[in-house]
């Protein structure tokens, strides 16, 4: 019998009220530029996107028709009520409207009108959430008026730095935006994008691994998997990397390079658990980072971002505690192969205690969505969709019976021969969306596809498809499948998006939750306007080898297709079962080894 559809819940709090009702008051915005630097304006009641426009004309010196105000999912063409205070909104460009050159946004002057003469450090989006980073950002702040510099990172593919309190310890680590893999301003080398674009996941966009490690720290309730407190931050300091291709003189205008950031406490700890066996970590510990990095889909947990802390003092290997961190390959915008290291660890395989059962069920996903939507506006909404999703299927499949090892074993991807397979939990969303088209009371209309979205996409393709850098192999692929659906969608004009969404619904209706290949590729389609003149920028994001895809779906066909996935799950937990019993548990070789 297929189960109820799910039903999101709206809750909110005094404090979310509160908030909501000052959004037409004074706001404090941050405006970052994609290639990587930030800046204050101070926004009243009344003021609209042209009004930012016009001051950005000012501190920018550009024609403000040659780029776009993004906020998450929107293009902001009038009305800012949506954005709240403190919020970042990224500035990127029109190609509506062509120019000859690509100008370096850095103010005219630091004395410029609308100048930002802010704090070296600003907390993002001010919440009662993040009251335990205030502190943390207060000594930061001191630290560096008194001329205590940070100290960079050296491992990594990112830019990252150490911060230290008046007393020269690291008390945090900091991740500019834009120095993330293939972000401008990315001091290693990789290099090649705009803030915006598919990063070393497909799904997740360069600039935005900062908005998930906050997200991690926020969904970890009661501090079950021991996230540390993380923040986004307005920071300026002139340690951090500008680029030459960007411009140097970026660093002199805009005083020493404001950059939006993720800021996180820094854990002391004795070594992470690459550094030793892991078959004497604590099995409520790995339960709990399980619990997170299933509801999160976490794509990217290796032992190296599991830090290890000795709590008995003893030179040997005693008791310890594990410590997430580096969580910016979560919840991608639709389902993706995960990397769950801990799918190998005896601890995986044994059963949830009581305790584990009773976390796992009091889960609320519409809650958790509802959270992050007013800590973290900017967030997309397909991301939301694939945390409830995920929070969905752990909780069934451990109300099943289902272990940690087998609930990860189904959400994670195999080869066979050269050929990537969906994973079993893709394989039941396919089925889901199966359902949903062939559903006796959904009759969908042929959506066409936004065509002013395609062109963002194809004037991308043409500025950066030359520029070489040391990680293009790993999304090579996927960029000439892109370029090539494009360039036919451009000369087939309206027939070939018919003929394109027609191929899909055919290639849905022909799947089978027994088999066959799931191999496919899911249309982005445009979701339409708000009632505020914002169109959505949900097609943005060109497609990936993502099987199961959300963003195109309507909230009604959501909610029907959650009820289908609901229905199937049952079927899907007795087969595991079945096939599982008396076999050993196979070892899979995820991705992150790429990374």
């Amino acid at each position: 019998m297929a189960a109820a559809p799910f039903k999101i819940p709206l809750r909110k709090d005094n404090h979310w009220e509160r908030m909501e009702a000052n959004s037409s008051r004074k706001r404090r915005i941050f405006v970052q530029t994609e290639t990587g630097c930030a800046l204050g304006i101070e926004l009243d009641g009344n003021d609209d996107a042209h009004t930012v426009k016009r001051r950005l004309q000012t501190a920018f010196n550009v024609p403000t028709e040659e780029w776009l105000l993004v906020y998450g999912d929107q293009v902001l063409n009038n009305d800012l009520s949506a954005v709240r205070n403190g919020s970042p909104v990224l500035l990127t460009r029109n190609f509506l409207h062509r120019s000859s050159s690509t100008p370096c946004l850095s103010p005219v002057s630091k004395d410029a009108e609308y100048g930002d003469h802010s704090e070296p450090v600003e907390i993002l989006v001010p919440s009662m959430q993040f009251s335990r980073t205030k502190q943390l950002v207060h000594d930061i702040a001191k630290a560096i008026e008194r001329g205590i510099s940070p100290i960079p990172i050296s491992s990594g593919l990112g830019g990252a730095y150490y911060f230290r309190n008046c007393d020269g310890d690291n008390v945090a680590i900091v991740k500019p935006t834009d120095e993330e893999p293939f972000a401008p301003n990315n001091p290693k080398g990789f290099v090649g994008k705009v803030l915006g674009q598919p990063g070393l996941k497909p799904s997740v966009r360069v600039g935005e691994t900062g908005f998930r490690e906050v997200a991690a720290f926020l969904l970890d309730h009661d501090q079950s998997a021991k996230v540390p407190p993380t923040t986004l931050v307005k920071i300026r300091h002139s340690i951090f990397n500008v680029n030459d291709e960007v411009s140097e003189s970026m660093l002199q205008n805009m005083m020493h390079g404001c950059k939006i950031a993720s800021l996180q406490q820094y854990i002391r700890h004795d070594f992470d658990a690459s550094d030793h066996g892991t078959s004497s970590f604590p099995v409520s510990a790995v339960h709990r980072i399980g619990i997170l990095d299933v509801r999160i889909l976490n794509t990217d947990r290796h032992a190296g971002n599991i830090l290890v802390k000795k709590l008995d003092g003893l030179g040997s290997f005693g008791q310890v505690e594990l410590v997430p961190i580096d969580h910016g390959l979560c919840l991608p915008e639709s389902l993706e192969d995960p990397y769950f290291e801990w799918i190998h660890w005896p601890q995986a395989s044994v059963p949830f205690s009581y305790d584990e059962l009773e976390y796992i069920s009091n889960l609320d996903p519409g809650y958790d969505s509802e959270i992050l939507r007013m800590e973290l506006p900017m967030i997309r909404e397909a991301c939301l969709r694939v945390l409830v999703l995920c929070t969905i299927f752990l909780k069934e499949a451990a109300s099943f019976g289902l272990c940690l090892t087998e609930i990860g074993e189904m959400m994670t991807r195999e080869f066979h021969g050269h050929e990537e397979e969906p994973s079993e939990l893709e394989s039941i969303c396919i089925q889901a969306r199966k359902l949903l088209e062939e559903s006796e009371t959904w009759s969908p209309a042929i959506r066409t596809i936004n065509k002013d979205v395609f062109q963002f996409d194809i004037e991308y393709e043409e500025d950066f498809s030359n520029g070489g850098n040391m990680l293009s192999d790993s999304v090579e692929s996927f960029e000439t499948e892109e370029e090539d659906y494009l360039k036919l969608n451009e000369r087939g004009g309206d027939k070939m998006q018919v003929q394109a969404v027609s191929k899909l619904s055919t290639s849905l209706k022909a799947c089978s939750i027994e088999g066959q290949n799931w191999r496919h590729q899911m249309l982005t389609v445009d979701t339409g306007s708000s009632s505020s003149g914002n169109r959505s920028m949900n097609g943005q994001l060109p497609r990936s080898m993502s099987f199961v895809t959300f963003s195109d779906m309507s909230q009604e066909e959501w909610t029907v297709f959650l009820g289908h996935f609901e229905g199937l799950l049952h079927s899907a937990f007795i087969d595991v079962k079945s096939r599982n019993m008396g076999l050993r548990q196979k070892q899979r070789l995820g991705t992150s080894c790429q990374f």
